[in-house]
């Protein structure tokens, strides 16, 4: 499993809805590095630095290790154990095939996706609540006052949001999102990072989450909704989840001893821009907002009294901040997260 930031390609996208890819023609791409970090986030291999720097050394990319034998590894200098290991799992990454995250398009595949954490439903309300971490911005915080501006800007340019227009609505989910990540980063001192069209390849599916938000573990993953269908959002953002959560376990070293468990827990956004959507997925269950609202009036109307556009908007910034804030700061430790989803979220 892996996440990779690459560039928007609506080419890209296009081919990942028409045929789900398999794993091997993602790891085909990769350089020497990508295919390095990979291996790494691969727990049960057990390789280390030594053999790591024989395939730097023999310049092995993704096409080359889809190649490799025992023989081959053997001759590069590399040991009995982790070269049967490394050929194993050559073979199982030519075979893995995954299904994309975009083909998660029907009221079906979202009660799918439920029926996976025992919820038996076809409604985004069918999902547990959970009341978000938030924390206060002050009004006149730089970064809020920007947001704002550029929302008035951009609705002086554009008019009211269009419920067709993709592409209006990612204006308005981008900014708010750029500002929250620069308050969280300010609040927090982490080097948290928005990455675009993140690619991210769990055990089952794999795809582009619309943004990702990272530090050195994924901590949120954000899909841009569809107007007046939630549920598509919500079922590719609940994979996308469950892949990037594969992928912190993953990413958990040996050394870490954390015993046997292996909790994990990170937050989801669904957003059409005038409507937001908050998801807490934990390897034990999954959470949502379904039941709270978080509208944001993106309306010309808002250019002559912007009273309840900053509230709205100030709103939705402090509990992206409040979960940005929470699940950066939280303990690596399986234990300690699931304590503290446990205090704040489930009693």
């Amino acid at each position: 499993m892996s996440t990779m930031s690459t560039p928007a390609s609506s080419s890209n996208n296009a081919t990942e809805e028409k045929q789900a890819p398999t794993l091997a023609e993602l790891v085909r791409k990769y350089n020497t590095e990508n295919l390095i970090e990979f291996l790494k986030e691969q727990g049960d291999l057990q390789l280390n630095e030594t053999h790591f720097e024989i395939l730097r050394n023999e310049e092995i990319a993704g096409r080359d290790f889809l190649k490799l034998t025992e023989e081959k590894l053997h001759s590069y200098g590399m040991k009995g154990g982790p070269a049967t290991r490394l050929a194993d799992f050559a073979k199982e990454v030519k075979e893995k095939k995954l299904r994309a995250f975009s083909s998660y398009r029907t009221l079906k595949d979202f009660k799918e996706v439920l029926g996976k954490y025992s919820i038996d439903g076809d409604s985004i309300t069918s999902i547990p609540q959970f009341q978000p971490e938030t924390h206060t911005l002050d009004k006149e915080d730089k970064a809020f006052r920007h947001c704002i501006s550029d929302i008035i800007v951009k609705l002086m340019n554009m008019g009211t949001v269009a419920d067709s227009n993709e592409a209006m609505r990612r204006e308005y989910i981008s900014a708010i999102l750029h500002a929250s990540v620069h308050i969280a980063r300010n609040v927090t001192r982490k080097e948290i990072k928005i990455r675009l069209e993140q690619e991210i390849v769990g055990e089952e599916s794999s795809g582009r989450a619309d943004y990702g938000i990272t530090d050195i573990e994924d901590l949120l993953c954000v899909a841009e909704g569809k107007q007046n269908l939630p549920a598509i959002g919500f079922a590719q953002n609940l994979v996308q989840l469950e892949s990037s959560c594969q992928t912190n376990q993953k990413k958990r070293k040996a050394s870490d001893a954390f015993g046997k468990s292996d909790y994990e827990y990170l937050y989801g956004i669904v957003s059409t821009g005038t409507d937001w959507y908050f998801i807490l997925y934990t390897t034990e269950g999954i959470y949502c907002t379904s039941e709270t609202e978080y509208h944001i009036p993106l309306a010309k109307s808002a250019l002559k009294d912007d009273l309840d556009l900053k509230k709205s908007v100030k709103k939705v910034m402090e509990t992206i901040v409040g979960l940005l804030k929470d699940r950066v700061t939280v303990e690596k430790a399986p234990d300690a997260k699931k304590r503290r989803v446990e205090e704040k979220y489930i009693h």
